[in-house]
């Protein structure tokens, strides 16, 4: 793994293997699919047929959307295992706890998803969406994969910042499926952008409730949301979150805002764990009956 990763030289014996997905899924417990979108409706039927029992955490976006439809539409292509999607649990872990418990097929969440479903869950469930809600998030480069693409060049992107697949990303319909949203109510606006970072999201959500809220009530929503959880830190009022204070960890920090007619949520959380790796590994603890937070108390690094 070392020649890969030269960070585990002398910490980890591991090794890279070449199996096939049926034979790899034989006398192991869990695996974890780290697939391009697509790749996984190959991989995950040979996995089924040769360990029916094995738990399968796909990290992909091919069994997040239960609607082949939907599917198509946000990846440009056929789903072509519309039968396995019932039998995967979202696994938004705040919110699908008790869903994942003794679960064996989880699709793991977007980054962007994970992001602007944490910020705006609680006012869902309170009925303070609004008509029309605006999700602004940034990425770091990190997010496109290890592949370098013009996206990614760091001469390309650094000293620069720039929005891309406006109103138009694949995450968008996740997200509306997550918080439970009809078609068109509330009308759900997102807007990626790339930022000069490695790694890390920082979400902005702009709600507009439908009735007045103050400071104090939104902040008390939220705390009462997530105030048991290990993951999710709401920061005290006036605080802002920072992305470089999360890199590297499990965590998502949050703040909400309140002015005239406007609530303000921000999250910031590292794209490669709370958004993707560290996510999937809170789900499979949750699937086996481990500590949620098993080998993820990492607090992240600053400066």
């Amino acid at each position: 793994m070392a020649s890969v990763h030269p960070q585990f030289r002398g910490v980890s014996g591991l090794r890279f293997e070449a199996a096939e997905p049926a034979e790899a899924a034989r006398d192991v417990d869990c695996i974890f699919l780290a697939l391009p979108h697509g790749a996984a409706l190959e991989a995950v039927p040979r996995i089924l047929e040769a360990a029916p029992r094995v738990g399968v955490v796909d990290l992909s976006g091919d069994f997040r959307l239960k609607d082949p439809a939907t599917y198509r539409e946000a990846y440009g292509a056929e789903h072509t295992c519309p039968r396995l999607l019932e039998g995967f649990v979202y696994g938004l872990t705040e919110l699908a706890r008790d869903r994942l418990r003794g679960t064996r097929r989880v699709a793991n969440p977007g980054c962007f998803a994970t992001g602007a479903i944490l910020a705006l869950a609680p006012l869902a469930l309170e009925g303070l969406l609004g008509e029309h809600v605006v999700v602004d998030s940034k990425t770091g480069s990190s997010g496109s994969g290890a592949e370098p693409r013009a996206g990614t060049h760091h001469p390309e992107r650094a000293e620069d910042f720039r929005a891309y697949k406006v109103l138009q990303h694949q995450h968008l319909p996740e997200i509306r499926a997550a918080l439970g949203l009809a078609a068109h109510r509330p009308a759900l606006h997102f807007v990626p952008h790339s930022a000069p970072m490695a790694r890390g999201i920082y979400t902005t959500a702009y709600v507009m409730p439908p009735r007045p809220v103050e400071a104090g009530e939104a902040q008390a929503i939220y705390r009462r949301r997530y105030g048991g959880e290990r993951f999710v830190r709401v920061l005290d009022d006036g605080e802002t979150p920072q992305a470089r204070v999360v890199r590297y960890s499990n965590f998502c920090d949050l703040s909400v805002h309140a002015g005239p007619g406007v609530l303000v949520v921000l999250t910031a959380l590292d794209n490669l764990v709370k958004g993707m790796a560290g996510q999937a590994v809170q789900n499979m603890n949750l699937m086996f009956g481990h500590p949620e937070d098993a080998g993820l108390g990492f607090p992240g690094v600053r400066p």
